[in-house]
């Protein structure tokens, strides 16, 4: 195990930066709300899963592989999902299975580990109707007219951690006026199903979970409570974060266990300085995206800024990432006869991350690599590159082939043209019709290619951007 108690995260909980402790060292427990499956995820549903897989990384890299379990559920009982399945007159579990597929593969594009477990609220019913029973039992939920609802009176602390008014917070909400309501803030744990909506038999009728309970059931089936972590979009703080929380707490005849000892919010990423939202229209896709540059830049850019400050997601963000890449790229690409040294991240480069996920300045100390790699000699380049590669790989990049990085995006096309111009060239030069030779090198760089001469023939890639 490495150093643990150099780690410190903002707790959203306590407002400031926190020595991580862990309840368990050898089993360290992790939670982030993953994704409602009815269609492709946006480039704002992807930062809270980059962010927090750097956060994965990081506790694997201090307390090892297998001390860490990481869950992140799936909702997969949803409105939404039920309306996407009607138009498309399919069974709703074919409409959550396919974007499923897609949302996993698109966040291993991303280079997001997959998280330990991944729970499903359809798979937990049962643990659901278990927790909503314990809170009935508790006093804490009431059945009124076929619902099971929170009684937020019933639980003191109730809006502690977001920290907003008890109005406050009802107004934010939206909440339904229901007549059943013994109070405004109350919130539905079980609801009668509509007809065509997925129903399952509860002690209070036919119906399906609301939304909140649906985590706070898979968190404790999954990992128990307390649980070390908790992570999610500060979109996510009020309400459900808030709610999640005091169901956990409520379910358990011992208020003083806790729910979570850390709860951390990555800040909202924007479109034109507006939150990006499926209802403004200014969504990009990570779908769509991942076909037009390499996953890793899309990886960098949602890392640039700080994971608590909002990101401004640009075009330009997304150029300026890839040429960030191209730099530290193209020092391994210069270095590839080197065998790189089996070392760990250098200490300046982990004391980055160890402070609150600091990914700006570890980038800082992963350029400096990049140059101490570019400017070491001896068996010093051995190492260096070690280093560059070890900090590197612990955040997610460097993974890829330097030569296969300034070859992507090549169309099959210019591919064909390049190879054709090569073996041009080189025939030329084999007659020593170097006029000709240098017209196709001249041919070559107008098309952005570099054509490197060596021992066993020429070889090409595309220019590194500067």
């Amino acid at each position: 195990m490495k150093n643990p108690m150099a780690l410190t995260l903002y707790d959203t909980m306590a407002r400031e930066k926190r020595p991580f402790v862990p309840k368990d060292p050898a089993r360290v427990t992790m939670y982030v709300c993953g994704p409602t499956v009815y269609n492709y995820a946006h480039i704002g549903n992807a930062r809270p899963v980059v962010v927090f897989d750097v956060l994965f990384r990081l506790l694997r890299h201090i307390y090892g592989e297998d001390a860490v379990v990481y869950a992140a559920n799936v909702t997969d009982v949803d409105d939404k999902i039920n309306k996407k399945a009607a138009e498309e007159g399919v069974a709703i579990d074919v409409i959550t299975q396919r974007y499923l597929d897609i949302y996993n593969h698109d966040m291993s594009v991303l280079g997001a580990l997959r998280p330990t477990h991944q729970p499903r609220a359809t798979q937990t019913m049962d643990a659901i109707i278990a927790m909503i029973g314990e809170l009935v039992r508790n006093n804490a939920a009431y059945a009124a007219e076929g619902h099971v609802l929170f009684n937020t009176q019933a639980y003191a602390d109730y809006g502690k951690l977001s920290r907003q008014p008890l109005e406050d917070m009802i107004a934010g909400a939206r909440v339904d006026v229901a007549p059943y309501k013994q109070h405004p803030a109350d919130f539905v744990l079980w609801k009668p199903s509509k007809e065509n909506e997925p129903v399952w038999e509860s002690p209070w009728g036919p119906g399906r979970p609301g939304w909140h309970i649906e985590c706070s059931a898979m968190i404790e089936k999954t990992l128990g409570l307390p649980i070390d972590i908790h992570g999610g979009g500060i979109d996510l703080l009020f309400p459900h974060h808030e709610n999640e929380m005091a169901q956990g707490v409520c379910a358990g005849h011992d208020h003083s266990r806790g729910y979570a000892n850390y709860w951390m919010h990555n800040g909202f990423l924007n479109m034109a300085a507006e939150k990006m939202s499926k209802s403004l229209g200014n969504v990009a896709l990570v779908h769509d995206l991942i076909g037009q540059a390499p996953g890793e830049a899309l990886r960098w850019a949602l890392l640039v800024g700080h994971y608590r400050a909002p990101l401004e997601w640009t075009g330009e963000l997304i150029e300026q990432s890839k040429k960030a890449l191209d730099r530290l790229y193209g020092a391994l690409r210069r270095a590839s006869e080197v065998e790189a040294e089996e070392v760990a991240p250098p200490p300046a480069f982990l004391a980055a991350l160890e402070d609150d996920l600091n990914t700006p300045a570890a980038f800082a100390e992963l350029f400096a690599l990049g140059t101490a790699l570019e400017t070491a000699t001896g068996k010093g380049r051995a190492r260096a590159k070690g280093e560059l590669l070890a900090a590197a790989n612990l955040l997610g990049f460097l993974h890829g082939d330097p030569e296969a990085w300034f070859q992507a995006g090549v169309t099959d096309e210019l591919r064909d043209r390049v190879e054709a111009l090569i073996a041009q060239r080189r025939e030329a030069r084999a007659a020593k019709d170097w006029a000709t030779a240098d017209r196709i090198r001249d041919e070559l760089t107008a098309l952005n290619i570099e054509v490197m001469d060596g021992p066993s023939g020429a070889t090409w890639r595309i220019r590194e951007s500067t």
